[in-house]
């Protein structure tokens, strides 16, 4: 998948109003998507997605549901799509027939923060046959033998965690990142996206400033989403990617 620089990824899980908050982000400047296929025991999910999950999971959502509602997004948006969700689902579905059925519904790559790039063999034989791209994640803990073989794995982009910890808005962000910004730049040239508490238009910036190429926003997205609908998420959306371009050092493109 080709992800714009700066690249300001939107987060929602997916339910019954995916599709048109999905729309929305990307009417407001969102660059990619991402789509929580929600799991009964998320340990990385903070409480403002994990709510989101247990909402989702309560209106009967599964595995292929989600599936419908990706490819409902990818009806309504060209942008870069990528489910996010567990080891555990994946396996139960098939990692194969799971790879083949979301390429089938418009995905572009795959997130699994719970299978380690030593542990993904069959999982990346699936995205490479289907033709997805397997975003890694690593954080400021990562080894340097972690950033090498993840980065030697990854497809798309490499999704830097802000902080060693679960997902949720937070004051600003972590002054580990241009560290691990630089210790991941240094193995690899696609594009580090950071994630993990990025919640205003600031943290973006600061974002961008340590080097980033880009930001996941999640947590905050999803809030929004519950307390303004779909033009309030629009908004929102809107109001970081101006704060992006203009304080991106960044060229779009």
């Amino acid at each position: 998948m080709r992800i714009e620089r700066p690249a300001l990824s939107i987060y929602l899980m997916a339910d019954a109003d995916t599709p048109e908050l999905a729309a929305a982000a990307v009417a407001g400047g969102a660059t990619a998507l991402e789509i929580g296929i929600p799991y009964s025991d998320p340990l990385a999910d903070g409480p403002t997605v994990q709510r989101a999950g247990q909402r989702s999971l309560a209106g009967g959502m599964n595995v292929r549901r989600a599936l419908g509602v990706v490819a409902e997004v990818r009806s309504r948006v060209d942008v870069p799509l990528v489910p996010m969700t567990y080891a555990a689902p994946v396996m139960a579905y098939g990692q194969r027939e799971f790879c083949a059925d979301a390429a089938a519904a418009g995905a572009d790559g795959l997130i699994v923060p719970d299978v380690p790039a030593d542990e993904a063999d069959e999982l990346r034989e699936g995205c490479a046959a289907a033709g997805l791209d397997l975003v890694p994640l690593l954080a400021p803990t990562s080894t340097d033998r972690r950033i090498e073989l993840a980065c030697r794995l990854a497809g798309g982009f490499v999704y830097l965690v802000s902080v060693a910890g679960t997902t949720g808005a937070r004051d600003r962000v972590s002054d580990r990142v241009g560290g691990l910004v630089a210790r991941v730049r240094a193995r690899t040239e696609l594009p580090l996206l950071i994630g993990f508490g990025i919640s205003a238009p600031e943290h973006a910036v600061q974002a961008l400033e340590a080097g980033a190429d880009g930001v996941v926003i999640g947590s905050r997205a999803i809030e929004v989403a519950e307390q303004a609908g779909p033009q309030g998420l629009q908004e929102f959306v809107a109001g970081v990617a101006f704060a992006m371009a203009k304080g991106s050092p960044i060229r779009h493109g």
